[in-house]
């Protein structure tokens, strides 16, 4: 899923982690790195990857744009981190949604 990802003009760099999720355990959340002068958003991302026939269970569920990575000892892109991350991004999300739910709008709902 990461080349599909990089394959999008605008995307300089990307990972993908598993982010939790209370039901099915886990989810998939795309991680991006734009070119410089791009933008993206969620929605260009999945259509861009549905044109391409990607199946809609394998797209991302989310989309979070970072400047850069966090990084091995080795130079490798920590998965470990950015999965730590998007589990504090959704505990904040739902910290301040409080109990009627909400949270970003780069998701599928």
């Amino acid at each position: 899923m990461e080349d599909l990802v990089l394959s999008h003009p605008a995307v300089l760099n990307a990972a993908v982690a598993a982010m939790p999720d209370a039901i099915l355990g886990e989810r998939a959340c795309a991680y991006v790195v734009l070119r410089p002068g791009e933008s993206l958003s969620f929605n260009d991302l999945a259509r861009f990857l549905d044109e391409r026939r990607i199946a809609r269970f394998k797209i991302p569920e989310r989309l979070e744009i970072v400047d850069r990575f966090p990084m091995t000892a080795v130079g490798k892109i920590s998965k470990k981190d950015l999965r730590a991350d998007i589990a504090a991004r959704l505990e904040r999300e739902s910290a301040q949604a409080g109990p009627a739910g909400g949270g970003s709008s780069d998701k599928i709902p």
